[in-house]
């Protein structure tokens, strides 16, 4: 159907797996940037940018559910 979409190529590396745990990471943890990143860790950022901003929206994703928890607990 999607020709573009090929799943057997979708995070089978540790570079891409890595680019999409610093971005997750990035956004669940808050205040973990505070320290400049090693050059190898901006390199898989580089690299596989799109993963990147895959980890983001998933920890951005979390954090909604969070809150839409909490508030179900609370209220």
């Amino acid at each position: 159907m999607f020709k573009w979409l090929n799943l057997n190529n979708f995070l089978d590396t540790p570079e891409e797996w890595h680019a999409l745990v610093i971005g997750f990471c990035e956004v669940l943890c808050l205040g973990t940037h505070k320290q400049p990143m090693p050059s190898k860790e901006l390199e898989y950022i580089k690299t596989e940018w799109h993963y990147y901003m895959f980890g983001r929206a998933l920890g951005v994703l979390c954090w909604i559910g969070f809150v839409a928890l909490i508030k179900a607990i609370v209220l």
